[in-house]
């Protein structure tokens, strides 16, 4: 039975977060026969944590929940104690190349600093979700998000939403492509709802007026008031009131606001490239392009949500299994 993790000095691999994709990077070390520490802010963290049923799982017919995967993936690296060291809660400050080769990590835990030093690094920080505000408050919607009844991936849930009715939560180009894409899972109404943002603001002229004909197509509406309160956790249900006069009734409401954080402050110090929606460009075995010369960055690899991809779980596996592997072959 694993005990408390003891933290090494050095390791093979440092990897930087605890969600699917960091949990699989350290599991495949391990079974590589290679050391690894895995550093987690914790469970809860994860954008799945709270994912009440995900269809897309191999090997789970009736779904699984977001926290249940991330226990059973805790629990798979735990047994391959101590070749890896699964470390939570842990808050990662700063990683910085070593000019000898390999990197040091420096990170509080049990409220004291450590720091490790890994042959090489695996980033899979994820990234966060923009929740909308009400009240000047994210908390409020977190019931609704928490039971399914707001989502956030469309790939993810696209097709628990047939039949029923949509609230997009959202104000530019991005959220009215949401609103339409919506229609190809068969939804029965979508509004757009601007919570008092004007809509399409920030959109060139002509893109702006195809993406209103399409709407118009469509049926979709901008409700543009300012949301004053949430309703309707009982019945199942989204119920949205606006301030000054007026109510919308929802089966689901869907985020279409971005990412509230893209984790960007230690791929930047470490020099990595982004693209133009914020995300970690790679080349196809996950390793991190350098920001002034396109060539990878030795020994530093990026997985799941934070790389440019697609924001998938089975995706977010295989980019951590095709890190480590190059890792394995190019540097351990």
């Amino acid at each position: 039975m694993p005990g408390f993790p003891r933290l090494q000095e050095s390791y093979d691999l440092a990897v930087l977060g605890g969600g699917h994709a960091g949990l699989q990077a350290g599991l495949k070390a391990a079974l590589l026969r290679k050391t690894a520490v895995v550093l987690d802010r914790g469970p809860k963290y994860s954008r799945s944590y709270y994912a009440p049923r995900m269809a897309n799982i191999p090997g789970f017919p009736e779904g699984i929940s977001g926290h249940a995967l991330l226990d059973r993936q805790i629990a798979q690296v735990r047994a391959q104690e101590p070749a890896v060291g699964y470390i939570t809660p842990a808050r990662v400050e700063s990683v910085a190349a070593r000019p000898t080769g390999g990197f040091t990590v420096d990170f509080h835990w049990l409220k004291q600093a450590h720091r490790v030093g890994a042959r090489a690094v695996v980033l899979a920080l994820g990234v966060v979700d923009r929740m909308p505000e009400i009240g000047g408050a994210i908390e409020p919607l977190f019931p609704w998000a928490n039971q399914g009844i707001v989502d956030f991936c469309l790939l993810c849930d696209g097709h628990e939403l047939t039949g029923k009715s949509v609230g997009v939560f959202g104000h530019d180009a991005f959220a009215a492509r949401t609103a339409l894409d919506l229609f190809e899972f068969g939804v029965t109404h979508v509004d757009l709802l601007t919570n008092g943002r004007p809509p399409l603001v920030d959109v060139p002229a002509a893109e702006a007026e195809l993406l209103q004909g399409e709407l118009a197509r469509h049926g979709v509406e901008w409700i543009t008031p300012v949301i004053a309160s949430v309703g309707g956790i009982r019945e199942k249900r989204l119920e949205l009131r606006f301030e000054g006069d007026g109510e919308r009734i929802y089966d689901r409401g869907f985020s279409a606001l971005g990412w509230y954080s893209q984790h960007r402050e230690i791929p930047t110090a470490l020099g990595c490239r982004f693209d133009a929606e914020g995300y970690v460009v790679t080349d196809e075995d996950g390793r991190a392009l350098d920001a002034r010369t396109g060539a990878p960055i030795p020994g530093l690899y990026v997985a799941g949500d934070l790389r440019s991809g697609w924001n998938q779980i089975p995706e977010a596996w295989a980019t951590a299994e095709r890190a480590v592997i190059h890792a394995f072959a190019d540097y351990l």
